[in-house]
C-alpha cells in the first residue's frame, strides 16, 4: 500500500503530466492509475473508499483530439477492478474497454494492466469509471477531449472552463450495498447524500465547510463540463438567476441550446456555457432527482457561485427552482431539444437505409423466491430484462471466449424482438407477463450494417426512465415519443437532418427511443442501462460485430497482459 506521502508526489507528477497543453499533432499520454483502499470523511462519517491516485472524484485526463492514452492500471486495493472509457468508441480494440467478465476478467489485487485508449472522432467531455461491480460510484473522473486547432470551438471562446461531476455518497460500504440488495431481492438503500465535485454541500450535515465554491468575474463568460456519475438517478441541475446554452454532449458538439436548467442522465456529459450577468454576490448551483417511479433520495446538493470583488454579502446564496421530481416532461423536453451541429465542418453521418432493425422491451421484472421472502413486490425478488432476457454474467469473459473460439460461455441468438406482443405501456399489465427468463445471449451483427433499435419502455412491475448506453459505438437518436412504437407511423417524424449524435439515451418511461448507428467497429461491445440497480438485475445485452474483409476493418490482436479469466 503507498503512503500518503507518495501519493501526494504522485497527484503533483500527474498535475505537471495533465497539463492544458495543446499539441498540434496526435499524442500519446502515459499516466498510472493506482486504485487503493483511501480514507474519506462526509457527513459527520469517516469510511475507507475505493479511489485512483488517492483522489475522489478521480483525476481528469487532457487529451486531444486524436490522440491515445496509455494507462498503466494498479491494483493496490483489497478487491478486483476494471476501467472503461465511456463514450470512447475504442476503434478495432475492446481489448481496453473495460466492462466486467463483457470485454476482460477483472484487474485482481495486486495486479496490473496497461490499458491502451484510442480517441478518433470524440471531442468535448466524456469520463472514465469502474465497470466492475459497484465501484464506480468513488472510482471516476473527467476526460477532456480538446479541438486539435487550440480554441477552435463552434460557440464562443470562454474564459474559462470548469468540470463538474455529479456523484453521491453512502455512509456504509457500497460493496455491502450491492450484495444486501442482491441477497434480498429487494431494492438498494439510496445514498445519504447527492455529490457536486465531491462535495455534498450546504444542505447536508457536516458539509458546509468544504462546499466546492465557483469564483467568476461579472460578465465574463464560462464554460461547465458535466458528468453524472450518479449511480441510480436521472438528475436536475441549475444556477439560480442564470440562463445557461447548452453546446456539447457526450463527446459532440451541439446546435446551442438556450434553457435555466438541465436534465442528464447517469452516464451523459453536457456542455453548457453561462456568461456571470447578475448582480455580483453568491449563487447556488443545485442538482437533485428526477425520478418518474419508485423510492428514491429527495435531498438537494448544492455548491456556490460566488463572483469576485466587494460586494454586501446576503445571509445566505440564493437557491434555484428546480423542477419536481417527477415532472417528466421537463425532462424529456430538455432531452428531445438536443441537436447535431450538422454543417459543414461538423457533418453527420445518419444512416438513411437501414439494413437491420430491432425492437428492445426494456422491461422491470419478477421472479419467485424460496419461501416467498424476498424484498421485491409479493415477496418475489426484482430483475430486469432487453426482450424479456435478464442477463446472465458470464465467469469467461465474452472477448476471450469469441477470439480464442471458447464454446458454452454465450449464445448467438439474442432476439431481435420480443417473444411476444402486448400492450407494453398498459395501466395494469397481467402478472403473468412480469416475468423473465435467463440467459447470456448476444446478437453478432455483419461489419458495416446500418442498424435502428427502437427501444420500447414498458410498464411491467413500474415503468420508469431507462438511460441506455451503447459501447464501441456513438448513436444518432432519431426519435422518441410515449406509448407504445408504431413501426408505421413513428419512423415518418424520424429527424435524419440533425439528430444528436450520443452514446447515452435516457428512453422516457412508458415510452420509446429510436436510434441508429453503422456497425463498423470489429469487436464485442455491451449495451446497457446505466441505472446501476438495472445493470445489477440483468438490464444489459451484448453485440459482437464481426470483422471486415481488409486489414483496416479486423480487430487487433490482444495485450500481451490481458487480464483473462
Amino acid at each position: 500500500m503507498w503512503s500518503f506521502v507518495n501519493l501526494a508526489i504522485f497527484h503533483l507528477l500527474g498535475f505537471l503530466l495533465l497539463g492544458t497543453t495543446l499539441p498540434s499533432q496526435a499524442m500519446t499520454h502515459h499516466h498510472n492509475f493506482v486504485v487503493a483502499d483511501t480514507p474519506y470523511s462526509r457527513l459527520c462519517s469517516n469510511k475507507s473508499i475505493l479511489t485512483v491516485n488517492g483522489q475522489f472524484p478521480g483525476p481528469t485526463i487532457y487529451v486531444t483530439e486524436g490522440d491515445t492514452i496509455v494507462i498503466d492500471v494498479i491494483n493496490r486495493a483489497r478487491q478486483n477492478i476494471t476501467i472503461h472509457w465511456h463514450g470512447v468508441k475504442q476503434p478495432r480494440y475492446p481489448w481496453s474497454d473495460g466492462p466486467e467478465y463483457i470485454t476482460q476478467c477483472p484487474i485482481q489485487p495486486g495486479s496490473t494492466f496497461n490499458q491502451r485508449i484510442v480517441l478518433s472522432d470524440e471531442i468535448g467531455t466524456l469520463w472514465w469509471h469502474a465497470h466492475s461491480d459497484w465501484s464506480r460510484a468513488t472510482v471516476h473522473g473527467a476526460l477532456i477531449v480538446y479541438p486539435r486547432k487550440k480554441n477552435d470551438y463552434p460557440f464562443p471562446i470562454p474564459h474559462a472552463e470548469i468540470p463538474i461531476i455529479l456523484g453521491e455518497w453512502w455512509k456504509s460500504d457500497i460493496q455491502a450495498v450491492l450484495n444486501e440488495f442482491l441477497q434480498n431481492g429487494g431494492d438498494p438503500n439510496n445514498s445519504d447524500a447527492f455529490l457536486i465535485n465531491g462535495q455534498p454541500g450546504d444542505l447536508y450535515p457536516c458539509s458546509r465547510q468544504d462546499t466546492f465554491k465557483l469564483s467568476v468575474d461579472y460578465g465574463k463568460r464560462y464554460l461547465i463540463r458535466m458528468v453524472n456519475a450518479v449511480m441510480n438517478n436521472i438528475m436536475f441541475f441549475r444556477i439560480a438567476n442564470h440562463n445557461i446554452t447548452v453546446v456539447g454532449s457526450d463527446g459532440a458538439y451541439t446546435k446551442q441550446l438556450n434553457s435555466d436548467y438541465i436534465t442528464i442522465s447517469p452516464g451523459q456529459t453536457i456542455d453548457f456555457l453561462f456568461v456571470a450577468n447578475q448582480p455580483p454576490s453568491r449563487y447556488y448551483m443545485a442538482s437533485h432527482v428526477y425520478a418518474s417511479a419508485g423510492i428514491f433520495d429527495n435531498t438537494t446538493t448544492t455548491a456556490i457561485l460566488q463572483y469576485t470583488g466587494n460586494y454586501t454579502l446576503s445571509s445566505s446564496p440564493m437557491l434555484p427552482t428546480l423542477p419536481d421530481f417527477n415532472d417528466t416532461l421537463a425532462s424529456t423536453n430538455f432531452t428531445g431539444r438536443l441537436r447535431s451541429l450538422a454543417n459543414k465542418k461538423h457533418p453527420i453521418d445518419v444512416p438513411l437505409n437501414v439494413s437491420t432493425k430491432f425492437l428492445f422491451t426494456l422491461s422491470i421484472n419478477l421472479q419467485p423466491c424460496v419461501n416467498s421472502n424476498c424484498s421485491g413486490p409479493f415477496g418475489d425478488r426484482l430483475l430486469a430484462s432487453v426482450n424479456n432476457i435478464s442477463f446472465t454474467q458470464p465467469r469467461i469473459a465474452i472477448l476471450q471466449a469469441y477470439y480464442d473460439r471458447i464454446s458454452g460461455v454465450y449464445g448467438d441468438d439474442f432476439p431481435r424482438r420480443p417473444p411476444f406482443r402486448f400492450n407494453y405501456t398498459a395501466d395494469i399489465i397481467p402478472r403473468t407477463l412480469w416475468r423473465a427468463g435467463n440467459g447470456t445471449e448476444v446478437r453478432v451483427l455483419r461489419y458495416n450494417s446500418t442498424v435502428e433499435i427502437v427501444f420500447q419502455g414498458t410498464n411491467t412491475v413500474a415503468g420508469i426512465d431507462h438511460p441506455m448506453h451503447l459501447h464501441g459505438q456513438s448513436f444518432y437518436v432519431v426519435g422518441w415519443g410515449f406509448g407504445n412504437f408504431d413501426k408505421d407511423r413513428d419512423p415518418l417524424s424520424y429527424n435524419l437532418v440533425d439528430p444528436p449524435y450520443q452514446n447515452t439515451i435516457a428512453v422516457p418511461r412508458n415510452g420509446w427511443t429510436a436510434i441508429r448507428f453503422r456497425a463498423n467497429n470489429p469487436g464485442v461491445w455491451l449495451m446497457h442501462c446505466h441505472l446501476d440497480r438495472h445493470l445489477s438485475w440483468g438490464m444489459d445485452m451484448v453485440f459482437i460485430t464481426r470483422n471486415g474483409r481488409t486489414a483496416d476493418a479486423k480487430m487487433m490482436p490482444p495485450p500481451r497482459d490481458f487480464p483473462r479469466c
